[in-house]
């Protein structure tokens, strides 16, 4: 069992959006060099409604709108091995989910340049986690603690 196994396939679209948008370009660049990529559908940007659920009365509305892109993709390896990937992501750049298409395709059927994937998903998951660490520092800065509001030591009844 390899080390990127540990992560479901759902969250690789995350962990490869936490790199720079570049790094996951080139890797897909160095990819479709060695092999034959083949679109299923036209790679689309556009935007999504984003549909909520009123909580007294359970009914649906729209609070908005958000960039959403998607690509369906068949990968044919050097070798001749061949895999289909997909990814939808919410960004505006068709070409960046293009890429993570080619990406999950690679990875997903164990296709010949996989391992170099695998290391963009640790890196992936390192920035999370540094990131998670950054934004539990500054919530720990900013919590404020509403006990010590009432130890005034004054009464305040009437």
């Amino acid at each position: 069992m390899t080390h990127y196994e540990s992560y479901p396939r759902r969250d690789w679209p995350r962990l490869l959006l936490a790199l720079p948008p570049q790094k996951v370009m080139e890797a897909a660049r160095e990819l479709t060099e060695r092999c034959l990529v083949d679109d299923q559908a036209l790679p689309q940007s556009g935007l999504a409604l984003l549909q909520l659920r009123d909580g007294a009365l359970a009914e649906p509305y729209f609070i908005g709108e958000i960039p959403l892109s998607r690509a369906h993709v068949t990968v044919v390896d050097d070798k001749g091995e061949k895999g289909e990937g997909a990814a939808q992501i919410l960004d505006d750049r068709a070409s960046l989910a293009r890429a993570m298409a080619i990406l999950d395709a690679v990875l997903a059927n164990k296709l010949n340049g996989s391992e170099n994937i695998e290391i963009l998903l640790e890196e992936g998951a390192r920035r999370l986690l540094r990131d998670e660490a950054s934004r539990s520092v500054i919530l720990k800065r900013t919590r404020v603690d509403f006990s010590l509001l009432d130890a005034t030591g004054e009464d305040n009844e009437i």
